[in-house]
């Protein structure tokens, strides 16, 4: 018992430090201002992986594959052994939305992980006021999140873990740069099957401002003046906006966990600085820990979403030597915007 108190407080004195953070840039919400829209690397919010997707995006306590690079790196602690996980999306408006991740244990020195995050959209034709057919150009848009974690369990019960990444975004010729860090914890507890609470800040660091040759302009400074040169060039400076700051904080539970037969069911509440507040429910059902059937419901009590049901299943498949394969699929409804595919692939070994 001393152990599980000692665990908890520890738990609880960086959540509150993580609450602390994450509450100050968010306090417009607080006065029914939602702030969509107003911030750079919306990309950072899409989630990643089919395992969590298909459970509506609760993730956060019950995380421990590598995908734990995204909801929380305290999560890396619980793999079982080293792994990768690739992912694929086919998003909005044929938007392609990829993962990759590698987590490797070190033994009693913890876990590290690696992840590259990409978004890409496809070639579109470069149309002006004068030209609206099209000036025989086209362009595109990309979006490259590179993380590196750490993670480390404190106890049997309390993991910790922290992620460092570095952001760019482009559009054509212009593009902005940016880093910040992920900070998140686990804590496992005897109650109701092992119930474990889980906790993550994402996105505290540097804002975005694009830059580049399209923001080039050539100007008139004195309309109103006739016979000067009315091709002054000239460069437009562009506002920074800040990174999407999330603090997510999420429970888990097995209340059925039987070698033939596996239940979890986790809850996660969302405090973001873009949006309000909302909640993502998520169920997952093994049998024999091979065949994973998931379910779930994503921005619960969000009055403007674009999310809502997922569903998803899962196979796990024994190879040699102790390692073990994994192919997840997910389906999330994505409101008026339709659906949303989502398909992963990982290796432990």
């Amino acid at each position: 018992m001393h152990g599980i108190r000692s665990g908890l407080k520890a738990c609880l004195v960086v959540l509150a430090g993580l609450a602390g953070l994450a509450l100050t840039p968010a306090g417009a919400s607080a006065q029914g201002v939602s702030k969509v829209g107003t911030t750079a690397g919306e990309f950072l919010q899409v989630g990643v992986g089919a395992r969590a997707m298909g459970q509506g995006g609760a993730f956060v306590a019950s995380v421990d594959d590598v995908s734990a690079l995204y909801w929380n790196p305290a999560g890396l602690a619980q793999l079982e052994s080293s792994g990768v996980l690739v992912t694929h999306s086919e998003w909005l408006a044929d938007i392609a939305f990829d993962y990759v991740g590698v987590g490797f244990k070190l033994g009693s020195l913890g876990t590290v992980g690696v992840s590259m995050t990409m978004l890409g959209v496809p070639d579109m034709v470069v149309r002006t006021v004068d030209r609206q057919d099209g000036t025989g150009e086209t362009f595109d848009a990309a979006d490259l999140a590179i993380a590196v974690a750490f993670s480390r369990a404190v106890t049997d019960r309390f993991s910790v873990g922290v992620t460092a990444k570095y952001i760019s975004q482009r559009i054509w010729h212009s593009s902005a740069n940016g880093f910040a860090v992920d900070i998140g914890t686990q804590f496992r507890t005897d109650f109701f099957g092992g119930m474990t609470i889980g906790a993550a800040l994402f996105n505290f660091g540097s804002g975005l401002r694009l830059s580049g040759r399209d923001v080039r302009a050539f100007v008139d400074p004195d309309p109103a003046h006739l016979g000067n040169n009315g091709r002054v060039p000239a460069n437009f400076e562009l506002d920074t906006f800040s990174l999407p700051l999330n603090f997510q904080f999420g429970v888990s539970v097995r209340p059925l966990a039987t070698r033939m037969h596996q239940l979890t069911v986790s809850v996660d509440a969302l405090h973001p600085s873009s949006n309000n507040e909302s909640v993502n429910l998520g169920l997952e059902y093994g049998y024999q820990d091979r065949v994973l059937f998931r379910t779930g419901y994503q921005a619960l009590f969000l009055a403007e979403r674009e999310g809502g049901f997922s569903a998803g299943i899962g196979i796990n498949q024994a190879l040699f030597n102790g390692s073990k394969a994994t192919l997840d699929y997910a389906y999330r409804m994505a409101g008026r915007l339709g659906g949303i595919h989502v398909v992963g692939l990982g290796f432990s070994f």
